[in-house]
């Protein structure tokens, strides 16, 4: 039986890269099902949507892609309006700069949930220092570590092979032996390939 997870995909209409390696197999849901989830979703045509239709749907796909809540999503869209900068860009590096999705990115996770939940159990150590607050705001210059007493968890079983294969964001730097990612930059926009940011923004902004 699926999962949520793979509900959100195909409501949405493609993947969303919730279920890490299983998306990138024959077992991913947009691949053996990618009609919409429910009775007669196989025989049901995706209609033509409205423009509110669509900005509802670009703003469920992001918020989906990085397990937030409403609450937690509005609010990152509120402080992206109020930055004094592109608001699409701030959204960007709001939810790019979540302590667990560098984790994620770093390759240290193979999703953003796993990720959440290592940081919640207390494996990560930011500049030395365990944070157990998955929306902690990374920095350029900080360094994210798993930390030394948590290497013989189970989660972490699997971690060389999840390295091997993983190619971080360019805005990251990973060593794999060492199993620490230092922060160079600011994140970059390809994190938001397609995804209608200005969408998500008008959205909010009725």
């Amino acid at each position: 039986m699926l999962d949520l997870k793979c509900k959100k995909c195909r409501r949405a209409g493609e993947k969303l890269f919730l279920k890490g390696d299983r998306c990138f197999t024959p077992k991913c849901a947009m691949i053996k099902k990618s009609y919409s989830p429910g009775v007669h979703g196989k025989s049901k045509k995706r209609k033509r949507l409205s423009e509110y239709s669509l900005q509802l749907q670009e703003k469920q796909k992001l918020k989906f892609m990085y397990g937030l809540r409403e609450k937690q999503f509005s609010n990152y869209i509120a402080k992206s309006i109020a930055r004094n900068i592109e608001s699409g860009k701030a959204l960007l590096e709001f939810l790019e700069s979540r302590l667990d999705n560098a984790v994620f990115r770093c390759g240290f996770a193979l999703s953003r949930t796993m990720a959440r939940q290592m940081v919640s159990h207390g494996h990560i150590l930011v500049n030395g220092r365990k944070i157990n607050i998955p929306s902690y705001g990374v920095k350029p210059e900080d360094t994210i570590q798993l930390r030394p007493q948590s290497l013989n968890k189970g989660i972490f079983s699997n971690l060389d092979l999840f390295l091997k294969k993983h190619k971080a964001a360019p805005w990251l730097s990973v060593d794999k032996s060492k199993k620490e990612c230092r922060i160079l930059t600011k994140p970059s926009d390809e994190a938001f390939s397609g995804i209608n940011i200005n969408a998500i923004i008008e959205f909010y902004s009725r």
